[in-house]
């Protein structure tokens, strides 16, 4: 445990930084050199395109539409993702937010690999539970395998830095909920282990009491509990 909690916070440094050199960047683009101060550079949309005419970075409020883009494409979405899910994929995807304002940068083959924005788009296997201010990273086939954002829920804020595995499902969550659990979540709430606060009756736990120390479960059953707020 204690070296997955050195990982999450190289990992935070790593996107903090990430995002500091990405705030940079637009302010680079956007300054023209040599005007006035009071002198602004004002656009709706910039496309950065690689040596062979490729859209790769998209900046905007919200980022401009590109040919190559795969996520707005549903024929390239019905042939490289659907095959992977069952057969209504398509008609949920059709509910799917594609939109940022912020920077997006694309792969060679149109794929979304880096998000900086508010709102971040959803994943490609599913919606968020509520629209996210924050960073995402994807693999080279466009599924989401890391992400810091901060999410307003029934009234509070969500904080989460989460890395995904292979799988397409979370293998370790940095989690703060404003009316719900604080640690750090191993695996899934059902299959995992999880470190930290949680309210009575939260359905991480599925304890009628409040919890707050160590929780292993097992296809859904506990099989180890440190409840310190519980005395055992």
């Amino acid at each position: 445990m204690q070296a997955e909690m050195q990982q999450v916070m190289r990992t935070i440094r790593w996107l903090q930084g990430y995002a500091i050199l990405a705030s940079i960047a637009l302010v680079v683009l956007f300054v023209r050199n040599g005007v006035e101060e009071e002198d602004v550079l004002r656009a709706r949309g910039l496309i950065i395109e690689d040596e062979v005419g490729r859209e790769r970075i998209l900046i905007g409020a919200p980022v401009p539409e590109a040919a190559n883009r795969v996520r707005t494409d549903d024929a390239r979405v019905r042939e490289v993702w659907a095959p992977r899910f069952p057969e209504a994929y398509m008609d949920y995807y059709q509910d799917y937010s594609h939109d940022t304002n912020g920077m997006l940068i694309l792969s060679e083959d149109g794929f979304d690999r880096l998000v900086v924005g508010d709102p971040t788009p959803d994943p490609n296997i599913g919606r968020r539970i509520a629209p996210a201010t924050g960073m995402v990273i994807n693999d080279t086939e466009g599924f989401e395998r890391s992400g810091y954002g901060v999410l307003a829920v029934n009234g509070g804020y969500n904080v989460a830095l989460g890395l995904d595995t292979d799988r397409i499902v979370e293998g370790l969550s940095l989690v703060l909920h404003d009316d719900g659990p604080h640690g750090i979540l191993v695996g899934t709430p059902a299959d995992g282990i999880f470190l930290g606060t949680a309210p009575a009756g939260h359905a991480w736990t599925g304890l009628e009491e409040e919890f707050q120390g160590l929780l292993a479960r097992r296809d859904g059953e506990i099989v180890h509990q440190l409840n310190l707020a519980a005395g055992n």
